[in-house]
């Protein structure tokens, strides 16, 4: 059977599918590798742990079938630091490590905020690869001495399945240090922060091919792991928005042109189609936050017997409300010190409350990053959602009636592993383009509309969750304007 091969580096594990030129799923494989955090704040992993895991998910999916092109997929900004030899000087940092906090400011000091928004589409944020490489500078001199060139963790992948060193635009977004608008690094920032030039690898649209297989597959250059989710549940253009409800919340959509928002509260990068660019908000705590609250109040409840017990309670649970940023927030507040909070509880409120008050925050907080793609242009016709968190009919008929959308499950669920499959297919001259590829292959199964009536009870609630955050900081002496 002909099929391409999408390999997604995730932070616990690769997935790898196999996909027919029809879109079907003809193998499916998972492997997984630790995590380490030596010091609090931190976030690290073994590049060879990646590499170890995408080998033998690659040979296990493509055992028997005729792979015609491979794409990858992986987790942005993390930083791979090689030596002459291409060997790693040290364990990789991700993207959700925190020790960068100094580094960011100088960032923003050196370059100009402003300046730097222009330029990259975003604010320095710990998560992104340049801060990581000041970190280095300022605190393993030794390492930072000896290195001869980065990339990033997909990348490392790509390095040992074809010996080719290179980065897609979509993901090269992602690392401070590149060009958006002109899809090029940007020689204004890496002169800026002293980052040698050639340290940084070729940038290649996300479908070109970037090298071959010992074999003779061709390998695309890919994209970071939310573009290719995208890419993976049809987002190619105006109209529907990629909705991520995984451990972090995602609203993705394609722009109409490149453009920045002034306060940078949502990420602007090269989308995985060429020539084209995308915006996404990001909550730190979507799926998340349920998982917290279910660890913490009732661990040994199964996660549907919750669901059963919110559904009891009508919307806006007599005005209990829940605020989660539980680990900080990005979008719309990029405040790692912004806190959690439940406001209006009250004695009749019960475990199923407070579940269904977690649903609606999340919500809210989704909410406010399709307000702000708005702003940026973006019309938004329906949400095609992926993540743990969509299995939740109910939660997705709370999520519709506060986004004002229908919800469409699409058929493949995997959404990263299968758009990077989609690159690997035009790479390998199954499809013309990006476009070809997703009229194809991605299909929808199921609309989740929204309940009028829950919409009207969330639009008296949204001013009021909105009122949180700014409230919260004046009394937690923590919450600082960013």
């Amino acid at each position: 059977m002909t099929v391409a091969v999408g390999l997604d580096v995730g932070t616990t594990g690769v997935k790898a599918l196999a996909v027919t030129p029809s879109g079907d799923i003809a193998a499916r494989a998972e492997h997984g590798y630790p995590l380490s955090t030596p010091h609090p704040g931190w976030s690290e992993q073994d590049p060879e742990d990646w590499w170890r895991a995408a080998e033998t998910a690659l040979a296990e999916v493509s055992a028997g079938h005729d792979v015609v092109g491979i794409g990858l997929s992986g987790q942005m900004h993390g930083l791979v630091a090689l030596d002459g030899s291409d060997r790693p000087l040290r364990p990789a940092i991700l993207w959700n490590d925190q020790r960068t906090g100094a580094e960011c400011k100088a960032i923003e000091a050196q370059v100009g905020l402003e300046r730097l928004i222009e330029l990259t589409g975003n604010r320095a944020l710990p998560g992104f690869t340049a801060p990581k490489l000041l970190w280095l500078r300022h605190h393993e001199p030794d390492s930072y001495a000896r290195i001869s060139r980065i990339c990033l963790p997909k990348d490392y992948v790509r390095l040992r399945l074809t010996g080719s060193w290179a980065i897609d635009v979509a993901d090269a977004s992602g690392t401070l240090l590149f060009d958006v608008a002109g899809r090029a690094w940007s020689r204004e920032v890496v002169d800026a922060l002293e980052i040698p030039e050639q340290w940084l690898p070729p940038a290649l649209e996300s479908p070109d091919v970037s090298g071959e297989t010992a074999t003779g597959i061709p390998v695309a250059a890919g994209a970071g792991d939310q573009q290719s989710a995208a890419l993976g549940v049809g987002i190619t253009g105006p109209g529907p928005a990629s909705l991520v409800l995984g451990t972090s919340g995602v609203v993705f959509a394609a722009l109409p042109e490149y453009r920045t928002d002034q306060r940078a509260r949502v990420h602007v990068f090269c989308h995985a189609v060429p020539g084209a660019w995308e915006a996404m908000g990001v909550m730190l705590s979507a799926a998340g936050s349920l998982q917290w609250l279910h660890d913490t109040i009732a661990p040994d409840v199964p996660f549907d017997s919750l669901l059963t017990e919110a559904e009891r309670w009508a919307p806006g649970v007599e005005g209990l409300l829940f605020l989660p940023y539980l680990q900080g927030e990005r979008t719309p507040h990029a405040d790692p010190d912004a806190r959690g909070a439940f406001t209006g509880l009250h004695l009749r409120h019960d475990r199923g409350a407070l579940v269904r008050a977690v649903l609606e925050g999340v919500a809210f907080g989704l909410r406010d990053s399709l307000d702000l793609l708005r702003d940026l242009g973006v019309e938004v016709t329906s949400a095609r959602v992926s993540g743990g968190g969509a299995r939740s009919q109910f939660w997705l008929e709370i999520c519709a009636s506060v986004l004002g959308l229908p919800i469409e499950r699409t058929v493949v669920e995997e959404g990263s592993a299968f758009g990077a499959a989609l690159l690997g297919a035009v790479a390998g001259g199954v499809f013309a383009d990006v476009h070809q590829a997703v009229k194809a292959t991605v299909r929808t199964h199921e609309v989740v509309e929204p309940n009028r009536d829950w919409q009207e009870v969330y639009a008296d609630l949204r001013p009021r969750f909105r009122a949180l955050y700014p409230a919260l900081r004046a009394v937690d002496g923590a919450m600082v304007e960013p």
